[in-house]
């Protein structure tokens, strides 16, 4: 079985929604990191030295190859990712190997055959 990881950074009010949504479209878990800082092509606007952008957050999901891209489309269109500029991204990247996923593997397994 092979994975990618998706790393998806969202503003802190929409990752309980994109988290939600990434799991009914089949991703078995995710890590959060909270408190990330990101900048965009316009700089945040300040307010006395005070940034008044938006906490955000990272999540990181490890999915099987086969079900990433509905995966990565869900996350987008929850986030409003292309809708709103700044709102948030997501990527998906090659993972060469993977340690401590048997429990994902064993429960992904019928669900794959499906999709191949």
């Amino acid at each position: 079985m092979h994975f990618k990881l998706i790393l998806a950074f969202v503003e802190d009010s929409k990752t309980n929604a994109i988290m939600d949504a990434a799991r009914k479209a089949g991703a078995t878990g995710a890590t959060v990191i909270n408190n990330a800082r990101g900048e965009g092509i316009k700089r945040s606007k300040t307010f006395f030295g005070m940034s008044l952008e938006s906490q955000r957050d990272v999540l990181m999901f490890l999915v099987e190859e086969h079900l990433c891209k509905k995966i990565l489309e869900k996350i987008a269109a929850v986030g409003q990712f292309d809708e709103r500029p700044g709102s948030g991204i997501a990527i998906q990247l090659d993972v060469e190997d993977a340690i401590g996923v048997q429990h994902q593997v064993d429960k992904l397994a019928d669900v794959v055959g499906d999709e191949i």
